[in-house]
């Protein structure tokens, strides 16, 4: 689909064609789905989070200036809606509960939320592979990118006007991302370090 197509479509939603923005939908909702998984690493956040994502490319659609094209407009909104879903999660991570102790200070515990155990984890997913793993080990901002670049494979270009950074800071943060992964998998005995070797993972965070 070109660009000037996906002018035509967004301009008949605009007009009151509301059923044509399924069009742009079934033209990107795998490619953000697996942006989607890769981040957050389960089907049910996955699927959550894409439908989020096209719901605000919906709501924003007359913001939408044709600077780039629809996909990499979607790809920002997927890509935000993730690491914002990541944060807050992360922040519940831990529930607080107050007690009095025997002095009669009050006490601040913090108790796991067992939601997010490994267990918990472990059944709401069906297949983990190893670079999964490793992905989830990064920063939401490592992890943002290297999803960018290696699973929807764009260019720094692309993932610069996504994230809105420079290409420069692009190259930094995804060799600094494949240098901590590369450490993962290494440390879990994944994979051996000639095998890292053949594979590109090395030192100089080349894939």
């Amino acid at each position: 689909m070109t660009r000037t197509e996906e002018r035509e479509i967004i301009d008949r939603v605009l007009a009151g064609e509301t059923e044509a923005f399924e069009l742009l939908v079934l033209k990107n909702q795998r490619k953000i789905y697996n942006l989607c998984y890769r981040m957050t690493g389960n089907t049910e956040d996955a699927n959550d989070l894409s439908q989020d994502a096209f719901l605000k490319a919906y709501q924003n659609l007359a913001n939408f200036k044709g600077e780039s094209s629809v996909s990499l407009w979607l790809y920002r909104l997927a890509s935000n809606t993730c690491i914002d879903h990541l944060r807050r999660e992360k922040r519940r991570v831990k529930s607080s509960l107050t007690v009095v102790d025997e002095s009669g200070e009050v006490m601040e515990l913090e108790l796991p939320d067992e939601r997010f155990t490994p267990e918990r984890e472990l059944e709401r997913r069906l297949v983990i592979e190893d670079i999964e793993q490793g992905l989830q080990t990064l920063t939401e901002e490592h992890r943002q990118i290297l999803v960018l670049r290696e699973i929807n494979s764009l260019s720094y270009d692309e993932i610069a006007e996504i994230l809105d950074i420079s290409a420069g800071t692009v190259k930094s943060r995804i060799s600094r991302a494949r240098v901590i992964l590369r450490k993962f998998l290494l440390e879990q005995g994944n994979f051996s370090e000639s095998y890292a070797s053949k594979k590109h993972i090395d030192e100089r965070g080349e894939v």
